[in-house]
C-alpha cells in the first residue's frame, strides 16, 4: 500500500522538467515515490551521496512500503550523517526494521529517539510497555476465519464501510473507461473509484466470508480519486472523499497542489445527486476518511491541517439538526500522536477503530480500538494478530451485530497492492454445568447457590440448583479460567477451578460436593466442623480456629432458638490440674469468640474444660511417650453440644 494513497493526500503536477535531479525532486514532491526512487538511485550511483539524496531514497521506499529498501537507505543515512539527521528518521528507521522482522533493533532505535526527543509519545509508549510485541502477537483469539476476498485484484483494493449486508470499498482496477488509462503517478495505477459488493451470508460464515456482485457505484465516480464512502442509516445521504475536483476542473493551492476534500451527496431516484463540498474543507490542506458516530450527530475525519499533533490526525465536527456544522476539533491525545492516525470507523457502541503507526504496533500501520466513555475516548488498544502484522493493516470495519467485518492490508501473500480481507468474530461459547451433591450420602442437593466467578474474582453468573442438584451456566466465553462455588445453609462451601476450552457448544462438567454441618445418626445429630487448634500451652483463638468457629456462628444464626454447651479436652502431657485449667480456658475463649460474633450470652449454657479426663485413645500418662504427635492431637478437641432448640445434637470437631 502506498502510504499517501492511504490518506489520499494527492499532489498532481502540471509541469514538465528536464534535469534528473530536478525531475527526482518534482516526482518526490508529487508523491510519485516509485519514480523518485528510481531517479535518486541513479543520482546516488553517480556519486551524489548527500544527506538529501540518501534521506529521500529512504523516504521514497518507506512511503511506497518497500521496507527492505527503506531500511537499507536509512541505515546508510545514519552511518554517514548520524549527528545531522532529524529525530523523525529514527522513528521511520525503527518502523522499517520492525516491518522487516527486526523487532529488538527497532526498539533500540525508539529508545534512541527518547534520548533526543524525551517527550515523544512513541518512545515513551515503549518505555511503559516493553513486552508489547509478544503481547500483541499472542492476544486472546477474537478475529478468526481471515479470508482474502475474491474481488481483490492485482491493483489496490481496500475497504470500507458496511451498510446492511453491503460493503463499500475503493479500487484502482481498470474497467475499460478512457479515464482508466490515466495513471496516478505515485504507484502507476489508475485512479480510485468507489465500489459496492454484497456479503454472501448464505453459507456458514464461520468458515470464511466472501462478497459477491461487485459493481462500481453509479454517478459519483470521476476521472480522479473517489474513496472512503459512508452512508447514513436511512440510506439517503453519502459522505465520501474526492480530489479537489469541481465543475470538471481539478483545483489546487497556491503551489498548484491538489488536496483531498470530503463531499456529501443525496440519493434521488436511485442516483447520488446534489454533490456538495463540506464547509471545513480547504484548498490548503486535505480532509478525508469520513466516519459517523452511532447517533450520526458527529462526523469524524482525517486531516493534515496545520496545528495538529502529527503528520495526519483524526478530527471531529458536530452535525447540527439544520445540516450545518460546528467547530472542527482535534481529538488530541491519547488518540493522535506525532505520526499518522487515519481510517477511523465507529461501531454501534461508539467504539472507534483506526489505523496508526504512532502507537506501538507489530509493523507499519496497525489497527487500534478505543472505547468511548465519559464523553471521551480511552487509551487505544492494539487489536494484535491476526488483524495486525509487519506490514500495513488499516480500514477496519465491523458489522452492526459484531459477527463479522473487513480490514485491508498489504501483507505478504495477497493478490495485489492492497487487498481486502474478511474476518469472523470468534463466537466460541461453551456451557459449564454439573451436579451438587452431599459429600457423605452422594444424594443431590436442591436449593444450593452456585456461582461462576472469573479470574479477577468478579461474579459472572449465579444459579440455584433444582431437585436433581443440577446447574448449568450457558454460553460462556471459550478459553477462560473460572471458579465454580457452591453454598447452602448448614453446609460447608465447596469450590473448584475450571476452564472453558476451544470447542464450540461443549459442556464443561464440574461437579461439586457439599459437606453437611449437621450429620444425622440413629443416636443423635452432629454438626461437624474441622478441629480447632490451639498453640502449645496457649488458649487464644488462632486465625484458622476463627474460620472453623464461623461455621458454629452460621449454624446458630440459621437456628435462632438453639442453645449449646461447650466442652474442651487436652492430651495427657502435663499435670492433670494444669490440663484441666488449660482446657477450661480454651473452652471459655471459644465461648467468648462466639459471643463476640453477635450470639447472645444466654445461648451458650456452659463452657467447661475437662483436661485429660476423657481421652479417646491409649495415650494416657503411662503411654504418652509411645504416642505420636498425631495421636496426641486427637485428644486435643472441643465439643459443641445442642441442649435446646429442637432435637438434641452434639456439635463436635
Amino acid at each position: 500500500m502506498r502510504k499517501l494513497l492511504l490518506i489520499y493526500f494527492l499532489i498532481i503536477s502540471f509541469s514538465s522538467f528536464s534535469q534528473r535531479r530536478y525531475a527526482a525532486d518534482r516526482y518526490f514532491q508529487e508523491f510519485a515515490y516509485k519514480k523518485s526512487a528510481e531517479l535518486y538511485e541513479v543520482i546516488y550511483s553517480k556519486g551524489d551521496e548527500s544527506e538529501l539524496i540518501i534521506s529521500r531514497l529512504g523516504d521514497s521506499h518507506y512511503y511506497n512500503t518497500n521496507t527492505s529498501e527503506a531500511e537499507k537507505w536509512y541505515r546508510i543515512l545514519f552511518e554517514k550523517y548520524k549527528d545531522q539527521v532529524s529525530p523523525e528518521y529514527m522513528f521511520r528507521y525503527a518502523q522499517a526494521l520492525k516491518s522487516n522482522g527486526k523487532v529488538d533493533e527497532s526498539d533500540s532505535w525508539l529508545r534512541k529517539l527518547k534520548e533526543v526527543k524525551g517527550e515523544d509519545s512513541r518512545a515513551l509508549a515503549l518505555e511503559n510497555n516493553e513486552d508489547y510485541f509478544v503481547k500483541y502477537s499472542n492476544l486472546k483469539k477474537t478475529y478468526v476465519s481471515i479470508q482474502n476476498l475474491d474481488i481483490n485484484t492485482k491493483y489496490s483494493d481496500f475497504g470500507g464501510f458496511i451498510y446492511g449486508d453491503k460493503l463499500y470499498f475503493a479500487s484502482t482496477k481498470p474497467e475499460g473507461s478512457k479515464f482508466d488509462k490515466k495513471l496516478y503517478k505515485w504507484n502507476e495505477q489508475p485512479f480510485l473509484n468507489i465500489y459496492t459488493a454484497d456479503a454472501d451470508l448464505s453459507n456458514d460464515i464461520e468458515k470464511g466470508l466472501q462478497v459477491i456482485d461487485s459493481e462500481k457505484l453509479p454517478s459519483l465516480n470521476t476521472r480522479y480519486h473517489e474513496s472512503n464512502a459512508i452512508v447514513t442509516g436511512d440510506g439517503k445521504t453519502i459522505y465520501f472523499t474526492r480530489d479537489n475536483y469541481n465543475d470538471d476542473k481539478l483545483e489546487g493551492d497556491k503551489n498548484r497542489v491538489t488536496h483531498l476534500k470530503i463531499y456529501k451527496a443525496t440519493l434521488n431516484n436511485g442516483n447520488w445527486d446534489d454533490v456538495i463540498e463540506l464547509p471545513f474543507n480547504s484548498n490548503e490542506y486535505s480532509c478525508g476518511h469520513p466516519a459517523l458516530s452511532a447517533d450520526e450527530k458527529t462526523l469524524y475525519f482525517v486531516s493534515d491541517m496545520s496545528g495538529g499533533l502529527g503528520a495526519t490526525d483524526i478530527y471531529k465536527v458536530a452535525i447540527h439538526d439544520d445540516g450545518s456544522y460546528g467547530e472542527v476539533m482535534n481529538l488530541g491525545a491519547p488518540i493522535n500522536t506525532e505520526a499518522r492516525e487515519m481510517f477511523p470507523s465507529i461501531d454501534s457502541e461508539n467504539t472507534m477503530y483506526f489505523a496508526s503507526d504512532g502507537h506501538l504496533g507489530l509493523g507499519a500501520l496497525d489497527v487500534f480500538e478505543a472505547k468511548y466513555a465519559d464523553n471521551k475516548y480511552t487509551n487505544p488498544v492494539n487489536l494484535g494478530s491476526p488483524i495486525n502484522g509487519p506490514r500495513d493493516d488499516f480500514s477496519f470495519v465491523i458489522s452492526e451485530d459484531k459477527s463479522y467485518g473487513y480490514f485491508s492490508s498489504n501483507r505478504k501473500g495477497g493478490k495485489g497492492d492492497d487487498d481486502i480481507y474478511s474476518f469472523v468474530i470468534y463466537r466460541c461459547k461453551e456451557d459449564i454445568g454439573g451436579y451438587v451433591t452431599d459429600v457423605n450420602t452422594g444424594k443431590p442437593i436442591s436449593g444450593a447457590t452456585v456461582r461462576l466467578i472469573d479470574e479477577s474474582g468478579a461474579p459472572v453468573s449465579e444459579q440455584v440448583t433444582q431437585a436433581d442438584g443440577k446447574y448449568t451456566f450457558k454460553d460462556i466465553d471459550c478459553e477462560n479460567n473460572f471458579t465454580v462455588s457452591a453454598s447452602k445453609d448448614d453446609y460447608r462451601n465447596d469450590q473448584k477451578e475450571t476452564a472453558t476450552e476451544d470447542i464450540n457448544k461443549k459442556e464443561i462438567k464440574t461437579d461439586l460436593a457439599l459437606e453437611s454441618l449437621i450429620v444425622e445418626s440413629p443416636e443423635s445429630a452432629q454438626i461437624v466442623i474441622n478441629p480447632i487448634f490451639f498453640d502449645f500451652d496457649l488458649y487464644n483463638i488462632r486465625e484458622d480456629a476463627e474460620y472453623e468457629l464461623e461455621h458454629i456462628v452460621t449454624v446458630m444464626n440459621n437456628n435462632p432458638d438453639m442453645v449449646i454447651k461447650i466442652e474442651s479436652h487436652t492430651d495427657s502431657r502435663g499435670t492433670k490440674d494444669y490440663n484441666r485449667n488449660l482446657s477450661d480456658n480454651r473452652a471459655k475463649s471459644t465461648r467468648d469468640y462466639i459471643i463476640s460474633r453477635g450470639i447472645a450470652v444466654n445461648r451458650i449454657q456452659s463452657a467447661i474444660g475437662y483436661g485429660e479426663d476423657r481421652l479417646l485413645n491409649h495415650c494416657d500418662d503411662a503411654n504418652q511417650s509411645k504416642c505420636s504427635k498425631e495421636e496426641h492431637q486427637k485428644n486435643r478437641r472441643s465439643y459443641f453440644y445442642i441442649v435446646k432448640g429442637g432435637k438434641k445434637v452434639s456439635i463436635s470437631n
